[in-house]
């Protein structure tokens, strides 16, 4: 039988009530954010009990970033097409990003290395020029701006401070020499102000890009929980409040898991530690299945009043599939730990599929603690670069400037389920779910509507009977899929 998307019910006082839902599914049967009107429910249902009385964080956002080789890339495409882009991610019609992140200095996902600072010896940093983010990155984060209605926030994020400042003298490795940690600091009051007077507000800085290190691959600087927090302490902090910057500082940035509750430990040790720290940034790729509730959760407790976003995420070791949406849905991608992990960690690094690893990452973090969620690269060509390193990785859009041509990859859709649906502001709210192979999360919108995020993994379809009070409503999902029921107007 078909069961039409809104319901009229009779409560427990003989009036008839209407639940309002909007349902809208991605699948690998071919739904990118269909809105699913009708219904197949079988008898065998499962139930998800909203309780919007149980609440839990508040959402900061969701997005992707902007680095110089999205921009570059947009910026070889058709007016048409780069528009089409742009409107995806940030129009009122596309995914609504509202978190981003991007670069300070050079990163992989640049076309070449370059600092701001490039001249020797520099103290006063009267060298400083962003004119290198003039041709692309400026450009691409301006008219995102204008196309979205809500703005978005910005994080950005160093990968290394100038080769010249550092103890190898190199781009890769090494650690930040002690005579220029006022400079560094310097550095990020300067670039804060260089964006300001293009007209874009800096929010929030994460103070340096996987201080562990990538084995010197690309750009990266060294640091212990002990020397970033004491940079921040005595440096960061006290130059960016001093130069009258709003800003937040996010610590660690790197990987989930036993090293994560370390850099907590360290950060909010104390009153003193974590003055300046507005929270911890993390990444994902410890495992390709495994978003380590127990450290978000330690993290959590450990700085309860906090932001903690997850501010880098793709699928790396990869080249995109062109036009393929059936590869996004298959169990054939691989991560860096499939060959380098080491053997008491490849466990963690299966082969996966990207739809579910997003899918079940975004919704396990946020059912523990995690108020914002951004992706790497929003654009990538078909060789998953470029990258001056040749470090190939996945991204949501895909495109071929030669032919002016853009996919936008079941990825996209995936991520859009959150972003365009779970607003700034929202918080998470509490449920019950009988059916453990069903992931959920759910949040409550400032505007009282309701976003429930409902994943189905697996190769059957799924009748589940979701309710709000005394209001009920019997849904359908379809194998392999991911959806999105918005409930309206619940204040």
């Amino acid at each position: 039988m078909y069961t039409l998307i809104i319901m009229t019910l009779m409560g427990c006082n003989t009036k008839h009530m209407e639940l309002e839902v909007a349902v809208y599914e991605t699948s690998a049967g071919g739904n990118k954010l269909t809105q699913i009107k009708e219904f197949s429910i079988g008898d065998e249902k499962s139930s998800i009990q909203l309780s919007p009385e149980d609440t839990f964080q508040t959402i900061t956002g969701f997005g992707g970033s902007f680095t110089e080789s999205s921009a570059y890339l947009l910026n070889n495409l058709s007016k048409e097409n780069r528009g089409k882009v742009l409107e995806a991610y940030f129009g009122e019609e596309g995914a609504r990003y509202s978190l981003t992140r991007t670069h300070m200095n050079s990163c992989d996902f640049s076309l070449s290395n370059y600092s701001y600072a490039p001249v020797e010896g520099d103290k006063d940093l009267k060298s400083f020029s962003i004119d290198e983010d003039r041709d692309d990155l400026i450009p691409m984060i301006k008219d995102a701006m204008a196309i979205s209605k809500d703005g978005f926030k910005i994080l950005s994020s160093p990968w290394t401070a100038p080769p010249w400042m550092k103890d190898n003298n190199d781009w890769r490795g090494g650690k930040l020499l002690p005579e220029y940690k006022d400079t560094w600091a310097l550095f990020f009051s300067k670039y804060i102000e260089a964006y300001k007077s293009e007209g874009i507000d800096i929010w929030g800085f994460t103070v340096e890009n996987e201080p562990l290190g990538n084995n010197n691959n690309w750009e990266s600087m060294h640091f212990t929980p002990e020397e970033m927090t004491d940079f921040v302490q005595h440096h960061l902090g006290p130059k960016l409040e001093s130069d009258g910057h709003d800003v937040k500082i996010l610590g660690y940035d790197q990987n989930r898991g036993e090293e994560l509750k370390e850099w907590a430990d360290v950060m909010f040790k104390d009153e003193a530690s974590s003055k300046y720290y507005d929270g911890t940034a993390v990444h994902w790729y410890a495992s390709t299945y495994d978003y380590f509730p127990e450290s978000l959760q330690y993290t959590h407790e450990k700085a309860p009043d906090k932001y903690l976003i997850q501010s880098e995420a793709c699928g790396d070791s990869e080249i995109p599939k062109w036009q393929d949406d059936q590869w996004y849905w298959s169990k054939e991608s691989t991560d860096w730990g499939w060959d380098w992990a080491p053997e008491d960690q490849k466990y963690l690094h299966p082969k996966y599929a990207p739809v579910n690893r997003y899918a079940r990452d975004i919704i396990g973090c946020m059912n523990n603690w995690v108020d914002g969620w951004i992706d790497w690269n929003m654009v990538l060509d078909k060789q998953g670069g470029p990258n001056w390193f040749e470090n190939w990785c996945l991204a949501p859009v895909i495109v071929d400037p030669e032919n002016d041509e853009v996919y936008f990859t079941p990825i996209y859709y995936a991520l859009s389920h959150f972003s365009k649906f779970i607003r700034p502001g929202a918080t998470r709210i509490g449920f019950e779910n009988s059916d453990e192979s069903l992931m959920v999360t759910a949040a409550k919108n400032q505007d009282g509507s309701i976003a429930v995020v409902v994943f189905n993994e697996g190769d059957t379809s799924k009748n589940f009977t979701l309710s709000l009070d005394e209001k009920t409503i019997d849904i359908s999902i379809n194998e392999k899929a991911i959806q999105t029921i918005l409930i309206q107007g619940q204040q």
